[in-house]
């Protein structure tokens, strides 16, 4: 039985940048590397004992090994307690946002990473 989400992996083409994306303007933390012979990861988490993490993984490594895989982009919902002075955040460091909307479920806004990959937030308390 599957009783948790560990990693989400997010195929990416630079994972210098977009650790510099998610660690200098998301806010995450860096929580592990691993460099050996064969390929690189980088794990990233909103915070180092959160449940759940991103592992930054190189896309043209991956399709050469498992091109059988998607490699398309997961859509993330991640959730903040703070969405206004979230969204103020990321305007301020010139990430892309879209507008604060209502939904039935809560306040929502979306943001794209440095290669254009959209994510969503939601307000959750």
């Amino acid at each position: 039985m599957i009783n948790k989400i560990g990693q989400i992996m997010l195929y990416v083409n630079n994972q210098d940048e977009c650790l510099k994306f998610w660690t200098e303007k998301a806010g995450f933390s860096l929580v592990s590397e691993e460099n050996n012979e064969h390929m690189r990861w980088i794990e990233i988490a909103p915070t180092n004992d959160a449940a759940t993490s991103i592992v930054l993984h190189n896309k043209e490594f991956i399709a050469k090994m498992q091109p059988e895989l998607n490699l398309q982009t997961p859509s993330l919902l991640f959730f903040s307690e703070n969405l206004d002075l979230l969204y103020k955040d990321f305007s301020d460091k010139n990430i892309t946002v879209g507008e604060l909307v209502n939904m039935p479920s809560g306040r929502v806004f979306n943001f794209a990473d440095n290669e254009g990959n959209y994510f969503a937030v939601m307000e959750k308390k």
